[in-house]
Order: C-alpha cells, then sequence, then structure tokens
C-alpha cells in the first residue's frame, strides 16, 4: 500500500512514483501486474485524480508501467530503469556531500548501515 506524506518537501506525485516503483524492486509488484486506475489510487489516497495521472505518465514515460488501451496500466519488465530511478536522488545527494567535503567513507558507512538496517 502506498502512503504519502502530504506535508513533506517532495511532491506527491513523486512519492507516488517512488511507492511504485519501490513496490516493483521488492516484488511486491511483477512484471505485467495491473496497478490500480489512476482515479481509483487518488480515491483510496484522497488525492487529486491528476496528481496520480501525472505519476503514472511520468512511470510510463520511463518504460516502468505500461498501459493498454480500455484494459489498464501494468508493471514493465525492465528492472534497470527502475534502479535508475531510484538511484538517480541519491546520486545527486551523494554528489552534493562530496562537495561539500563530506569524506566519501562516511557515505560509505551510511549506506552500510542502512543497508543493515533493511535486512
Amino acid at each position: 500500500m502506498i502512503s504519502i506524506d502530504i506535508t513533506g518537501r517532495i511532491p506527491i506525485y513523486e512519492q507516488i512514483y517512488r511507492a511504485v516503483c519501490g513496490e516493483i524492486v521488492r516484488g511486491i509488484l511483477k512484471e505485467n501486474d495491473k496497478i490500480p486506475p489512476s482515479r481509483t489510487l487518488a480515491q483510496q489516497l484522497g488525492l487529486n485524480p491528476n496528481t496520480v495521472a501525472k505519476a503514472y505518465q511520468m512511470l510510463e514515460r520511463d518504460g516502468i508501467i505500461y498501459t493498454a488501451a480500455g484494459r489498464g496500466s501494468f508493471v514493465a519488465a525492465s528492472n534497470n530503469k527502475i534502479n535508475f530511478a531510484l538511484t538517480k536522488d541519491f546520486e545527486e545527494k551523494a554528489r552534493e556531500a562530496l562537495k561539500a567535503g563530506v569524506p566519501a567513507e562516511t557515505l560509505v558507512e551510511i549506506v552500510q548501515r542502512l543497508k543493515g538496517e533493511s535486512q
């Protein structure tokens, strides 16, 4: 189930995008699984349908989902695109931290700690 932080700094459509990618990476959603229609998801989350539609458009643009006319939206085959989408922000933040003088070892330690927390 997707959870949204309406008070956060990350736009809601981007949170939906990341949540769908996360469910695919974790194996909750698999190739060719149908995802809820944007109106249904908007209703479940109490959001404007256009916000969910924007997230779905981005997911389709990036090849993470595909739409079959009259049938709905489904999970596409490629995990490489999902990994890129999920790591793009991390790479930007890591670059900022390195430029600000944070030692690379500190970033590695953070990643290792997070890996341990997720297992």
